[in-house]
């Protein structure tokens, strides 16, 4: 037990933690954009309001988004730990700084992640707190004919002080009734200075997944020639810039959609 505890209280195991925990996150990002992509369906929130509330109430889920924030908080401490070793290594810089190769990303990282951290704390404290503890947030009521499937949509007012969600069916209509985080999103993304300031923290996830999601495997020791061109494809292009651009894509459009109503 003694050599275990050892071997992650050293640069190395600290390193090893940041790697799986940063792996993990990048698994998350996946599933984030996933569920974000519903908010581009022309269904009045419909899609995007069901899938916040199964993700809110179905108990694997949650117990996963416990991980998750337990992750986001190891892996930000861990980052700061490493950090201040390396400076206090080193106090004094050097008169002349000697040419790297190493890239800006790289340098940067824990500017990159203080952006990430303060982004996380905003982000969730306007929906994810909002929507699990706020009652500010009004319900939506879609009815849905089962047989010509036309839905339409309504405001709801509970009858009872903890109601959630509820889905019942009259002379073949379906009626979901559902809390309407979609409404925060068109809210939230009205305004130009938060969009702005979700694009820029967006643009850092991407450099800090450019340099993060690489070092991950050199860190694990997963590195092989025949096996990194993939590594490389997968965090330049797939992490690096097609999953920003899809969190990114969605602020601005629904930042459009507030100025063309």
């Amino acid at each position: 037990m003694s050599e275990f505890k050892q071997t992650f209280n050293s640069s190395l195991g600290k390193k090893l933690i940041m790697a799986l925990t940063g792996l993990f996150l990048c698994t998350f990002l996946i599933v984030h954009l996933g569920g974000n992509l519903l908010l581009f369906k022309h269904d009045q929130g419909f899609a995007f309001n069901s899938y916040a509330n199964f993700l809110t109430h179905f108990p694997p889920i949650e117990v996963i988004a416990y991980i998750l924030y337990i992750s986001i908080i190891v892996h930000a401490v861990y980052a700061l730990v490493l950090t201040l070793k390396n400076r206090s290594a080193r106090p004094v810089g050097y008169a002349v700084q000697p040419k790297s190769d190493a890239s800006w990303s790289s340098k940067n990282m824990g500017l990159l992640g203080s952006i990430l951290l303060l982004f996380i704390v905003i982000h969730m404290s306007d929906f994810w707190f909002s929507y699990k503890y706020d009652n500010v947030l009004k319900f939506k009521e879609y009815r849905t004919d089962l047989a010509t499937n036309v839905t339409t949509v309504g405001e709801y007012v509970p009858q009872v002080a903890d109601f959630e969600r509820s889905i019942s069916t009259e002379n073949n209509v379906e009626i979901v009734r559902v809390k309407d985080i979609h409404a925060r999103v068109q809210e939230s993304f009205s305004k130009l200075w938060y969009v702005a300031f979700y694009v820029i923290a967006i643009a850092a996830v991407a450099f800090h997944l450019l340099h993060g999601f690489q070092s991950a495997f050199r860190t694990l020791g997963w590195v092989h020639r025949k096996y990194q061109p993939i590594v490389y494809f997968f965090g330049t292009w797939f992490f690096g810039v097609i999953i920003p651009i899809g969190f990114a894509l969605m602020p601005i459009y629904y930042f459009y959609l507030s100025l063309n109503k």
